[in-house]
């Protein structure tokens, strides 16, 4: 016989006890198989590593090679049926195009006998005699390596082995050391079919390497100005909340308005004959339109939230006496930024090793070619990808180590009295229990990430295939992806937040984290919101000068240089420095909420149950809550007025 209340109790078991809150009570290894399959990605990621240094011939790409497979600057290994292979051109360092005033293309591949010669001739040779002087003089030979030089003028088959007369000046340029002519006409024709012909990497490697000093310099400068940009939001006053502002407008409207002033030059210069300057010209005018629309996006956000400077003062106080107890999470982005730009140097040297490594074969004439080796391809996406899902796996390290010291002070009774070392507490708390959770939540990103770089793939190879559908299709498609992005972004925020708080998984943190925040929305959603456009306008103020000192500096030298690329580079450079140091305090602010959504959700305020928060962030939030009832409380007196309102007869 079954007990009465056996149902009851079998219901009640069945029915799952809600969640509670522990702060800091309970730990346990977070999400392992995503660390495990991190680590089997990781093991191809090596083996690639491996594969390009073997493989690979970066010094073709950096130092330039020769018709016959002779690096230049460099000994060389003899090459099967090519007889002029495998010699030592230790001085001979340039490149030079033996057909340099009339080069032509043919599959991808200059059709100009190429050699390496230890100067370029910087004065018109008119003859072969001059030819062979200068040779003989300098010590640079210009014809084919099999003819002696002093068969220059004898041998019956000197035209075909020799360069085209005349040869023009030259001089070693910073394009790979490659010996570009100087007279006009021999520049137009060389610069349009080597730059813009022969391959996009060269091209875009080409303009970062004519530039490589400038792009130092305002990387330094990026780097510069989001350090100041940090300390400014560290010392943050009303007075400062408005000279900021004001440098925004100001910034944004001058970048617009040099932008059009440069778009303008460049249509009236009647001097523009190369095609990179037309590129130059037309990059010009996409970035002034770009420009034009985000200045008035961000200017009519500006003044619809202008009314709320002072709670942002007081927000930023409140993040600021957050970061007091513990000042070395403002540092935290250098390490951060240190090992990013580790792990991309050696990333970018793993790239370019994949991009050289081909088998080497042999065509008439006994010149050399080089064909990518099978299966190339495959390790470029691959190597995409981890270049996307490490880096993420860095930034969400730095993510959950400041929430998870925030956590530590924030949860901690004695105020007077704050923990030692949160950073490392949390640190070993990360690679102790959470690195699955980071890794998990960085591939979410990852996938969302990864069919906007296909999509961007596929644009851009049937660019001349598109019609006014196609092209509106694709931009839906790319809006999509970003807002996708951005919102996963911020889910795992929370969720890192939630981790550190309540040592759960990434679904379970995120669950937890989406249900709380919708539940005490009504406390800070407007005010978080507002403090993350101050700081997002951080970043741009940031993006705004750097690209305004890349306009002046890339102005200066139009030819021979496509500088959208470099200037590209230098803007995604200024704001993710710019996002690497402040995305501390957007850190700082989410997780702060958190822990106070959590505190009123397991705490009253009592005696026996007193809360967390100090009472300089209780009274903050007060005043949010009273600003709102009172406006909430204005449009609901207005909108009974406005029903009441009755017709008067007219006296």
């Amino acid at each position: 016989m079954q007990c009465p209340g056996a149902e009851y109790l079998v219901s009640a078991e069945r029915t799952p006890r809600k969640r509670e809150w522990r702060p800091q009570i309970y730990r346990k290894c977070t999400d392992t198989t995503w660390l495990f399959l991190f680590f089997l990605f990781w093991t191809g990621l090596l083996f690639i590593m491996g594969y390009s240094m073997v493989a690979g011939a970066t010094g073709r790409l950096l130092f330039g090679y020769d018709s016959f497979g002779n690096v230049c600057g460099k000994k060389n290994s003899p090459v099967e049926g090519a007889p002029l292979s495998g010699q030592d051109m230790t001085l001979k360092r340039h490149v030079f195009f033996m057909n340099s005033c009339n080069p032509e293309v043919k599959d991808v591949r200059l059709s100009s006998t190429i050699l390496c010669v230890s100067s370029c001739p910087e004065e018109q040779l008119d003859t072969l005699e001059e030819v062979q002087l200068f040779a003989d003089k300098n010590g640079s030979f210009l014809c084919v390596y099999s003819l002696n030089s002093i068969n220059y003028t004898q041998n019956p088959n000197a035209d075909s082995l020799c360069p085209r007369l005349p040869v023009p000046p030259s001089k070693s340029f910073p394009l790979f050391n490659r010996c570009v002519p100087q007279t006009p006409e021999c520049y137009s024709l060389f610069a349009s079919v080597l730059i813009n012909d022969v391959d996009t990497l060269h091209q875009i490697l080409s303009g970062i390497m004519s530039g490589r000093d400038t792009i130092l310099g305002l990387c330094i400068l990026a780097l510069a100005l989001s350090l100041a940009m940090m300390f400014t939001f560290w010392f943050i006053t009303t007075l400062l909340v408005h000279i900021f502002i004001a440098l925004i407008i100001s910034g944004l409207l001058f970048v617009c308005g040099v932008l059009w002033w440069l778009y303008y030059d460049y249509t009236h210069d009647l001097s523009i004959e190369l095609d990179t300057e037309r590129e130059n010209m037309k990059c010009l005018l996409g970035f002034a339109l770009v420009s034009t629309i985000i200045t008035a996006v961000l200017l009519s956000l500006i003044f619809v939230f202008r009314k709320r400077i002072k709670l942002t003062v007081e927000l930023f106080q409140v993040i600021n006496k957050a970061i007091s107890n513990s000042p070395f999470l403002l540092f935290q982005p250098l390490w951060t930024f240190a090992i990013l730009i580790f792990f991309w140097v050696l990333w970018v040297a793993v790239l370019l090793s994949l991009g050289t490594a081909g088998a080497a074969q042999v065509i008439e004439g006994g010149q050399v070619e080089y064909k990518p080796i099978l299966g190339i391809r495959y390790m470029w996406w691959y190597h995409l990808i981890g270049l996307i899902w490490t880096s993420e796996f860095i930034l969400a390290c730095q993510q959950m180590t400041v929430a998870g010291a925030l956590v530590t002070c924030y949860f901690n009774r004695n105020k007077n009295d704050p923990p030692d070392r949160p950073i490392l507490w949390s640190l070993s708390i990360l690679f102790c229990y959470h690195q699955g959770t980071a890794i998990k939540g960085s591939f979410l990103i990852t996938v969302a990430r990864i069919p906007r770089t296909i999509l961007k793939y596929i644009y851009n190879t049937l660019k001349d295939k598109h019609n006014a559908w196609s092209t509106y299709m694709f931009r839906c498609c790319f809006c999509c992806f970003w807002c996708l992005d951005k919102c996963l972004c911020h889910l795992n925020q929370n969720a890192y937040a939630a981790t550190a708080i309540n040592g759960t998984d990434f679904c379970t943190s995120a669950k937890d984290a989406l249900k709380l925040l919708s539940k005490n929305s009504s406390h800070f959603t407007s005010v978080n919101c507002f403090g993350d456009f101050i700081i997002f306008l951080g970043k741009v103020l940031v993006m705004c000068l750097t690209v305004f000192g890349g306009l002046m500096a890339f102005n200066y030298n139009r030819a021979l240089q496509v500088w959208a690329v470099p200037l590209l580079l230098v803007a995604f450079f200024a704001y993710f420095v710019a996002h690497s140091f402040l995305s501390v305090f957007e850190t700082v602010l989410d997780a702060l909420f958190l822990c106070f959504a959590v505190d009123l959700e397991t705490n009253d305020g009592s005696s026996e149950k007193p809360y967390f928060m100090d009472q300089e962030f209780l009274s903050f939030v007060k005043r949010i809550n009273k600003l709102k009832d009172t406006r909430a409380q204005g449009e609901e007196n207005s909108l009974r007025n406005e029903e009441g309102t009755e017709l008067q007869p007219v006296v």
